[in-house]
């Protein structure tokens, strides 16, 4: 399910209802800067920042209702319990999807971890009879793409290991766009997992989802996307997409670090066997076997992330009050002002570079002659955050004939401005470096 269409005059309606300079003093961390010490930050596609109504929210839990959930008696074990609870309804309503069918989690990186590990368990023959739909044979295929954040990737690279099966990739189109055709061609009797981002957190593209969803589902393969970089951009419904299981990481939108969301289907979410096992996830236990609550607590074991859940929930509430709708028109408006800017400074190569796809607002190029770290510092010398690296996505790099980029990513709180004094910034790299 690819991101919602609308007319070029429905996104400026919407993009005119939200002004990111106002609500840059909801952002304690962006509007409290001294003059002299300012900060454009284009990095919320690693960590974004938190408006006071999310530190509020956490502080306001652990000052009034702090306790362990799921376990005391007392009364405020119940009230924490609730919070709890409500929180997990928030955010699952948030992305479309019953409180039940949300598991929380340290992040996405867990989540994609929390999944193979279950169906290494299920290949192990642990779990219910129903899990064996999952297990895995050697030869079976494991497909990525060429694109994976490594969350999404080493995880299944382990998985095949342990397990013999093969790990197969649908590779990326000189332009950024995944190459459907090799996809139809890849995908067969074997394939028994297909794992994919939404948004590749190195492009910006928003992947066709709908499209691959029906080549997984004719070859019957289970379906696994990372929706990290599309959940705090995009209106999203969860379950619409036809995904199996997603994952989504709190801290990238708006909200707390060690917290994050697995959405799973009813069905398959039952039939999965645990990965960590341990106190709150239990029934019955004696000392030669145990068995498991129904999900989502049979994914819950031990002490759980209350007060960042209460934050996450939080961070959904504000993003629901300024509307998904209008951060993405938004969010899509300084997209092209940062690419049509790019694409005019001399030396500058934008990886991805496709016309016509939908994007989030992120941009990674390469500067001609500087290298990424050495265009980062110049640009944090002048109040600009961006980040460097291979951002989690070395073989896309390698792909592409780099080992590393520059990647700006901008979300609701960004402004015109911002993007216009980075890109007077980058066009002053390669003359700083004698490159001109």
């Amino acid at each position: 399910m690819n991101s919602p269409a609308s007319s070029s005059g429905g996104a400026t309606a919407a993009a005119a209802a939200l002004d990111a300079a106002a609500l840059r003093a909801d952002f304690p961390l962006l509007s409290g800067r001294p003059a002299e010490d300012p900060l454009i930050y284009l990095d919320s596609a690693a960590t974004a920042q938190r408006p006071q109504a999310v530190i509020d929210a956490e502080i306001d839990y652990l000052v009034r209702a702090n306790a362990a959930v799921h376990r005391g008696a007392h009364m405020l074990a119940a009230d924490a319990t609730e919070l709890f609870e409500d929180a997990r309804a928030t955010v699952a309503g948030f992305v479309g999807a019953e409180a039940e069918q949300l598991v929380w989690t340290s992040g996405a990186t867990a989540g994609v971890n929390l999944v193979a590990y279950a169906i290494g368990n299920a290949t192990a023959g642990r779990g219910a009879p129903a899990g064996t739909r999952f297990a895995l044979r050697p030869g079976d295929e494991i497909v990525v793409t060429e694109s994976e954040h490594h969350a999404n990737l080493i995880p299944w690279q382990e998985l095949a290991a342990r397990t013999g099966a093969v790990l197969r990739h649908i590779p990326v189109r000189e332009d950024g766009t995944l190459d459907l055709d090799a996809a139809a061609d890849l995908l067969g009797p074997r394939t028994r997992i297909v794992a994919f981002p939404h948004v590749s957190n190195v492009l910006g593209i928003v992947n066709p989802v709908d499209r691959i969803v029906a080549l997984a589902r004719e070859a019957g393969a289970l379906t696994v996307l990372d929706a990290c970089q599309s959940a705090p951009h995009l209106p999203l419904d969860l379950p619409a997409t036809g995904v199996d299981l997603a994952v989504f990481s709190g801290h990238k939108m708006l909200g707390p670090n060690a917290i994050g969301g697995l959405y799973g289907r009813a069905d398959v979410l039952d039939a999965l066997p645990p990965f960590l096992t341990g106190g709150s996830m239990i029934t019955t236990v004696t000392l030669d076997q145990a068995e498991y609550l129904p999900p989502p607590q049979r994914f819950e074991a031990g002490t759980q992330p209350v007060s960042q859940a209460i934050g996450l929930a939080a961070a959904v509430r504000y993003l629901a009050r300024v509307g998904m709708p209008a951060v993405h028109a938004h969010e899509s408006a300084l997209e092209r002002r940062m690419r049509d800017g790019l694409r005019e400074i001399p030396g500058i190569r934008l990886l991805g570079d496709a016309e016509g796809v939908d994007r989030v607002a992120l941009a990674s190029f390469e500067v001609e002659g500087v290298h990424a770290h050495d265009a980062g510092q110049f640009l944090d010398s002048r109040g600009i955050a961006v980040r460097v690296g291979h951002h989690c996505a070395a073989p896309l790099h390698r792909r592409f004939g780099m080992t590393a980029s520059v990647r700006a990513s901008a979300a609701l709180y960004t402004t015109d401005a911002d993007v216009d004094a980075f890109l007077d910034a980058v066009a002053g790299i390669r003359p700083f470096f004698g490159e001109v």
